[in-house]
Protein backbone atom coordinates (compact mmCIF):
# COMPACT_ATOMS: atom_id res chain seq x y z
CA UNK A 1 0.00 0.00 0.00
CA UNK A 2 1.20 3.15 -1.23
CA UNK A 3 -0.81 6.43 1.10
CA UNK A 4 0.60 9.91 -0.30
CA UNK A 5 -1.48 11.58 2.38
CA UNK A 6 1.14 10.25 5.55
CA UNK A 7 4.04 12.67 5.17
CA UNK A 8 6.47 9.77 6.51
CA UNK A 9 6.18 6.23 7.49
CA UNK A 10 6.46 6.84 10.76
CA UNK A 11 2.73 7.71 10.89
CA UNK A 12 1.98 4.22 10.04
CA UNK A 13 0.53 2.13 13.09
CA UNK A 14 2.07 -1.70 12.76
CA UNK A 15 -0.02 -4.30 14.13
CA UNK A 16 1.67 -7.04 15.64
CA UNK A 17 0.70 -10.44 15.73
CA UNK A 18 1.39 -13.12 18.41
CA UNK A 19 4.56 -14.70 19.26
CA UNK A 20 3.40 -17.62 18.82
CA UNK A 21 3.63 -17.45 15.21
CA UNK A 22 7.06 -17.36 15.12
CA UNK A 23 8.14 -19.73 18.13
CA UNK A 24 5.85 -22.47 17.21
CA UNK A 25 5.16 -24.80 14.17
CA UNK A 26 2.24 -26.98 14.13
CA UNK A 27 1.81 -26.37 17.78
CA UNK A 28 5.34 -27.63 19.05
CA UNK A 29 7.53 -24.75 20.41
CA UNK A 30 10.79 -24.15 18.04
CA UNK A 31 12.10 -21.90 20.34
CA UNK A 32 13.49 -21.98 23.93
CA UNK A 33 10.44 -21.88 26.85
CA UNK A 34 10.06 -18.01 27.20
CA UNK A 35 11.19 -16.68 24.20
CA UNK A 36 10.00 -14.02 23.03
CA UNK A 37 8.93 -13.47 19.41
CA UNK A 38 8.57 -10.42 17.32
CA UNK A 39 5.92 -10.60 14.77
CA UNK A 40 4.79 -7.51 12.90
CA UNK A 41 2.26 -7.95 10.38
CA UNK A 42 4.28 -5.83 7.72
CA UNK A 43 6.75 -3.69 7.71
CA UNK A 44 7.73 0.24 5.97
CA UNK A 45 10.04 0.34 3.79
CA UNK A 46 11.67 3.51 2.70
CA UNK A 47 10.98 4.74 -0.63
CA UNK A 48 14.73 5.03 -1.52
CA UNK A 49 14.66 1.05 -1.32
CA UNK A 50 12.35 1.01 -3.94
CA UNK A 51 13.55 -0.42 -7.39
CA UNK A 52 9.83 -1.40 -9.02
CA UNK A 53 6.56 -2.33 -7.67
CA UNK A 54 5.49 -5.87 -9.21
CA UNK A 55 1.72 -6.97 -9.73
CA UNK A 56 -0.48 -9.54 -11.32
CA UNK A 57 -0.19 -6.98 -14.60
CA UNK A 58 3.09 -5.58 -14.94
CA UNK A 59 6.41 -5.08 -13.21
CA UNK A 60 6.82 -0.63 -13.08
CA UNK A 61 10.36 0.06 -13.09
CA UNK A 62 11.24 2.91 -10.71
CA UNK A 63 13.99 4.99 -12.28
CA UNK A 64 16.53 6.46 -9.47
CA UNK A 65 15.84 9.66 -7.98
CA UNK A 66 11.82 8.99 -9.66
CA UNK A 67 9.27 9.85 -6.97
CA UNK A 68 6.50 7.24 -6.04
Amino acid sequence: TIDRSLASGDEIEIEFRADSEVTHFAGIAIAPLGAKGYNPAFDVTLARYITAIVTEKCVYQISKGEAL
